[in-house]
């Protein structure tokens, strides 16, 4: 079992036509954004114009998570609204347009990947899934199997668990919790 802990200060940004956004990590390291053979990417980007087109990415799921407001938004000239820490789900070849500034948390997983999911938990967890994703809204302490991990807001844990062995998390607080399975 390989555990990383990702602080938001130490995340690359790097520009998209409606901000700025920060890469937690790509899956695998050797995959690269720009060619879009990645398993999954983690990361946090700024919309800081009205409105914002998101970048398409065919032949992938994606999970966003505003982290400081709502956000009112078009889902192929659909429009929805979703509330702080809300869990909005789409395919990321879908045409996507914000009509709100703020700052979000995005999962991206390749539609080759048959099992994955993002929930927002603070209860204790039991799972074995082969990778978790554990990422802080607050000033949070994540226990895994009973060792402790001191988290600040937007911190990103990952849990590597190949043998598929049994994890029990605790947490102080909420945070997204997310699971992979190849």
């Amino acid at each position: 079992m390989n555990i990383r802990l990702l602080s938001k200060k130490d995340s690359k940004a790097s520009v998209w036509s409606g901000g700025l956004t920060y890469e937690y990590m790509i899956y695998p390291e050797t995959s690269s954004y720009a060619d879009r053979d990645f398993i999954f990417r983690i990361s946090s980007a700024t919309i800081e114009q009205e409105p914002s087109v998101f970048t398409k990415f065919k032949g992938y799921y994606r999970y966003l998570v505003m982290l400081d407001n709502g956000l009112d938004i078009e889902v192929n000239k659909e429009k929805k609204v979703y509330e702080k820490y809300e869990i909005m789900e789409f395919n990321s070849d879908d045409e996507v347009t914000s009509y709100t500034k703020g700052m979000d948390f995005n999962w991206m997983v390749s539609e080759k990947i048959g099992h994955h999911n993002l929930k927002i938990t603070n209860s204790s967890q039991n799972c074995n899934a082969e990778i978790l994703i554990l990422f802080s809204l607050d000033i949070t302490v994540i226990k895994i199997n009973g060792e402790s991990y001191n988290l600040k807001p937007y911190d990103l844990l990952v849990i590597e668990n190949q043998k598929k062995e049994n994890i029990m998390l605790n947490f102080s607080n909420e945070c997204l919790f997310g699971i992979l399975d190849f």
